[in-house]
């Protein structure tokens, strides 16, 4: 790689650039010369080379924690002589720094003067000469004084809170660096570090936030049509009403406002990083790891590729949700980079977004001076200098802000609290393991725990030995861990025995036995290892299989948990109170129905179309959508398209019919103080809650039969439902598939309450698809293919119609419709060459990801000029006329040498190829001359019968070439799926 010389002023003897330094331009006569020299430039200072970076794609670079760390440059180490090792002015790799990090990301005074003067002389010290330092006697002893007054103060503050605790019950931030421990370590901070990090929070939370909120009054009064939006947006919000917690949220506009100001001035103005090894920026730039790379923080803010022509100019609608989401990474960066940002950003942002809007509210506020130009005093941080402002009280009067704990809450009976922690982790990509360690955790507080609920990587470090530990997990097909369990996973495999000594634990496992060989795979190794590195089981591990009783598997392992858990702990808890938990209010209509909140963003459908010939005899509709994807989404051939749906109209109705209540019956929910999927304390009508947020058809489970049948009081309907929640329930309920909704319609005597019908339904979940396009046919859009379920109800009770794709069927183009991309298997993507043959294997709509295959492979062909190595599509439909999907495109890539199409007519087959599994047997040797060759096998399907044939025709066909065993064939299998990644599957149930 051709390096180049990184641009710099003339060093001169001694001294080198320190000439080049401005005092008293400071950062901003970096940025001088950064308009001079270009985004980088290399300054020789004492203390070593400097290079000074500032464009958005070096800046970029530069944030990759896994090429460089933080670097506490000389300033910085001026700072270290009062704040020590505290949070920004520790290395990363100190003890104090991890435990300091970990503890406070859980969870001033009579000093301003001397701590202002110390930022003022390290600032300073980094611009002189170390002789000059030594020789400045005066300097030294006021620093000297200065450090001994804000450790005096500091160590005063620890002491009296020590000798005098807060309340029971009560916590503030210093209580929890006094006594919280090390989540990794067990250790609790020392009071030399406590000291320091309280020298550190004034740093960061006096300096940086007055800095904000005086820069932001100084441009909302150069800007006063800006002045008066603001006002008018939060007398919109708050009226005559003192702003809240509550309210930050509602108040947009006055944080977009903060945010424009941190982006002109940024009041941590730089940060710095260094390599972990020599290396190569930008493409071209050496540098070293003796190198100090210092990111100049207003000038990246500046940068005209990222925030053009109009860079300089105060305009907060830069940072409204659309704009916002379409920069480029690490393009603001006022709060320092990564896992060494600062940890309070929220509540600093939090702090003053109330405090403009309670200043707004009360003042007017004017220039003292109208001709006052911006002056900008710098110490480590920046803020306007000799701003003054004339306030004036507005003429309203201020109500107080009604206490959240003033609200009614509807009566629960829970036990007292013990004080015994249960922590409840998941892994998950569908979002139902969340589901059920959130009940887990509800129930746990009712019956006096205290509980708390996270991801499994969460704890990927710890393991807690205080309490249980309550682990939810599911296993994907290839045996792969969910996506926020790739670090725990790993972790507890290699930890060595007795590591987990003291830790007790319970083990609840999601799967599908369409995927026989590796059913469970993740929860049985969970618990294997936890039990093997010596944790406690508690429970036996439970097991809920997708395609039988699912949740009745959960409620059936539930049963029997809470028993063992109390009387672990000595506990006699007994069962939560059967009475609802939510307390429904009906109110008046309102003005539109309330939008979900799942994390997703809105996509909108650009094309609806049938693939299908519908006049054929039998045919059943596929169809394919266009969609275009919320601002900066991006994904690769092979990903998912993640869909929130709405639950069929018909459906609705009758849940609404079933209680008497119209579409727009309005109510408010009241969850009790848990936590709940659905919207609670706001207005909602019943038709958009039945519709989006609850599953309405869903098979009814052992346990809300059981609930069902307890709520009816006719003697006859009573006992039919007992035995459905009996013997019969498998042949009756399970495989009819028969939901809480067609119960209550069969059984009118059952006088459940609308609450409690909420309560016993779960959360409606998206649904993922997998895209049937490329990137390079269109960034910013994507094509699905679905098949659209509809038929007889095998309840025998109307029509089932699929939840997502009869939404997506009758979606319109124009529809605003809830997705997010979600990455698939990190090997079910095209080949990185198109030297590379493939061999691709579906039925019905499992083309959509080949189609997005094929159609990368013929654009990237196109574009480089090249003819790609061959790739064979096999493909499963009914009808050659009436559902060979997609036949005109594939026939133009066969043409064009993309594909070779193997089609197989199960309506209509032609000598004994019926299945997509038997054409693949029919061309075996093609096949075999293509692994032979480095194919990659792809499969994609139906996992209950169409990808176990096809992986028994694949190791028939390696049987047949090559004379081996059944058992050699298998293995052989096993090793191109896990160790070469050249059999990779994509199935659905």
């Amino acid at each position: 790689m051709a390096t180049q010389q990184i641009p710099q002023p003339r060093p001169r003897p001694v001294v080198g650039n320190l000439p080049d330094l401005d005092a008293e331009k400071g950062i901003f006569g970096l940025m001088e010369l950064a308009d001079t020299y270009g985004p980088i430039y290399r300054l020789d200072v004492p203390g070593g080379r400097l290079v000074v970076v500032s464009s958005q794609e070096l800046v970029d670079e530069l944030c990759d924690e896994s090429r460089f760390d933080k670097k506490v440059h000389t300033p910085l180490r001026h700072v270290r002589d009062f704040a020590g090792d505290g949070l920004f002015t520790a290395e990363t790799d100190e003890p104090n720094w991890g435990a300091a990090h970990r503890i406070l990301m859980a969870a001033m005074h009579p000093f301003v003067g001397a701590m202002v003067r110390s930022l003022v002389e390290s600032g300073e010290r980094g611009r002189r000469l170390p002789l000059q330092n030594r020789l400045m006697l005066r300097a030294r002893h006021q620093y000297d004084e200065d450090r001994r007054l804000m450790y005096e103060v500091a160590d005063q503050l620890i002491t009296d809170r020590k000798r005098h605790p807060l309340p029971a019950g009560q916590r503030d931030i210093l209580d929890t660096m006094i006594t919280a421990t090390d989540p990794q370590t067990g250790e609790r901070l020392s009071d030399e570090n406590v000291r320091y990090q309280l020298v550190t929070f004034l740093i960061a939370g006096h300096e940086t936030t007055s800095g904000l909120l005086t820069f932001t009054i100084h441009e909302l009064l150069r800007n006063p049509q800006i002045m008066e939006r603001a006002r008018a947006h939060f007398d919109e919000v708050l009226g005559d009403r003192a702003p809240g917690y509550d309210d930050l949220a509602k108040l947009g506009y006055l944080d977009q406002i903060l945010k424009e100001s941190l982006r002109l001035w940024p009041t941590a103005p730089a940060f710095a990083v260094r390599p972990y090894e020599d290396t190569i920026i930008g493409g071209r730039y050496p540098v070293r790891t003796d190198d100090t790379l210092l990111v100049v923080i207003p000038q990246l803010h500046r940068d005209p590729a990222v925030w053009g022509e109009t860079a300089t100019t105060f305009d907060p609608d830069r940072f409204s949700f659309e704009r916002a989401e379409a920069l480029p990474p690490n393009a603001w960066k006022p709060f320092g980079n990564g896992r060494r940002s600062c940890i309070g950003r929220g509540f600093a942002l939090q702090k003053a977004t109330l405090f403009l809007a309670m200043l707004l509210q009360r003042f007017d506020i004017t220039a003292a001076d109208p001709d006052y130009e911006l002056s900008v005093v710098q110490t480590l941080t920046i803020k306007p200098d000799g701003l003054l402002v004339h306030t004036r009280r507005r003429e309203t009067t201020i109500v107080p802000a009604v206490p959240a704990a003033s609200r009614a809450e509807s009566p629960r009976i829970a036990a007292a609290e013990n004080g015994i922690p249960i922590r409840v982790l998941y892994g998950s990509n569908a979002g139902t393991s969340e589901a059920f360690a959130q009940r887990i955790a509800n129930d746990a507080r009712l019956r006096g725990y205290t509980a708390s609920v996270d991801t499994l990587d969460s704890a990927a470090r710890h393991l807690p030995t205080e309490g249980a530990v309550v682990v939810v997990v599911t296993s994907s097909y290839e045996g792969q861990p969910p996506d926020n369990a790739r670090a725990f996973v790993p972790w507890v495999r290699d930890l060595p025995e007795g590591a987990l000594d003291g830790v007790r634990y319970a083990v609840f496992g999601k799967g599908s036995t369409d995927w026989a060989r590796t059913y469970q795979a993740i929860p049985k190794a969970v618990d294997e290892q936890l039990s093997r590195a010596g944790a406690r089981r508690l429970v036996d591990r439970g097991e809920a299989n997708a395609r039988g009783d699912f949740f009745g598997d959960f409620e059936d392992w539930y049963d029997g948990f809470w028993a063992p858990v109390d009387a672990e702990f000595g506990q006699a808890t007994g069962e939560p109170a059967p009475s609802p938990q939510l307390e429904v209010e009906f109110v008046g209509a309102v003005r539109d129905p309330i939008i979900r909140r799942n994390q997703l963003e809105l996509g909108t459908v650009v094309a609806n179309r049938e693939l299908v010939d519908m006049s054929a005899p039998g045919a059943r509709s596929k169809r394919h959508i266009e969609i275009a994807l919320p601002d900066g989404a991006e994904y690769r051939a092979g990903d998912y398209l993640v869909v929130l749906p709405r639950n069929p109209a018909a459906v609705v109705d009758r849940a609404l019919g079933r209680f008497g209540l119209g579409y727009d019956s309005t109510i408010v929910i009241r969850t009790g103080g848990g936590d709940s999927f659905l919207p609670a304390d706001t207005p909602v009508t019943a038709g958009e809650l039945l519709a989006g947020y609850v599953e309405l058809t869903a098979p009814a489970t052992r346990k809300q039969i059981e609930q069902l049948a307890g709520a009816t009081v006719c003697p006859p309907d009573k006992k039919a439902l007992d035995a459905l929640a009996g013997e019969a329930y498998t042949a009756d309920v399970l495989d009819t598939r028969v939901s809480v909704l067609d119960l209550l319609e069969r059984h009118p005597a059952c006088r459940l309450a609308f609450a409690s019908f909420l309560q016993l339904l779960g959360p409606l979940t998206p649904r993922q698809y997998s895209i049937s396009s490329s990137p390079r046919w269109s960034t910013d859009h994507v094509t699905l293919s679905i098949a659209i379920v509809s038929g007889p109800a095998l309840s025998g009770q109307g029509l089932h119609e699929g939840v997502a794709s009869t939404y997506l069927a009758q979606a319109r183009p124009g529809t605003k419709v809830a997705v997010s991309v979600r990455p698939s298997n990190v090997d079910f993507h095209p080949p990185r060459s198109v030297s590379t043959p493939m061999v691709m294997v579906c039925a019905g709509t499992g083309i959509a990801p080949f189609r997005g295959f094929l159609q990368e492979r013929a654009l990237r062909a196109q574009d480089d000029g090249v003819a790609p190595a061959p790739a064979l599509l096999f493909l499963g439909c009914d009808d050659p006329e009436a559902d060979f999907l997609y036949r005109d495109e594939q026939a133009a890539w066969a043409d064009a040498g993309i594909v070779e199409v193997y089609p197989a007519f199960s309506a209509d087959p032609v000598d004994d190829v019926r299945y997509v599994q038997d054409r693949l047997w029919a061309e075996r040797a093609r096949v075999v001359e293509l692994v032979r060759d480095g194919a990659v096998f792809y499969v994609c399907g139906d996992g209950r019968r169409m990808a176990p044939a096809v992986y028994d025709t694949c190791a028939r066909i390696y049987r047949g070439a090559t004379g081996a065993t059944a058992e050699e064939a298998v293995s052989w299998l096993d090793a191109m799926q896990h160790d070469h990644a050249r059999y990779v599957a994509d199935v659905f149930a």
